[in-house]
């Protein structure tokens, strides 16, 4: 993997958590989140079940960026020995 994509994956991850928290704050403080009763609406699980997803596949995105920046690291560390 080039340095180039390894950073982009990994920047990726780290958008995706940035923006993600932000939406879950946001959802939270949403009143369509909330029901008269103050449960928890239909809105909010389906949204929350979607960040969940979202911090799930940037992570691992991310993790897979650091291991190339890593393994790429090693390579070069190893070539010139």
């Amino acid at each position: 993997m080039s340095r180039r994509v390894a950073l982009f994956l990994l920047a990726f991850g780290v958008w995706s958590w940035i923006i993600w928290i932000t939406f879950v704050k946001n959802l939270s403080a949403s009143d369509q989140s909330w029901a008269p009763d103050g449960s928890a609406t239909a809105f909010f699980y389906v949204h929350l079940v979607l960040a969940i997803v979202s911090f799930v596949l940037g992570t691992i995105i991310g993790v897979i960026g650091w291991r190339g920046l890593k393994a790429r690291k090693k390579d070069l560390a190893g070539q010139r020995q």
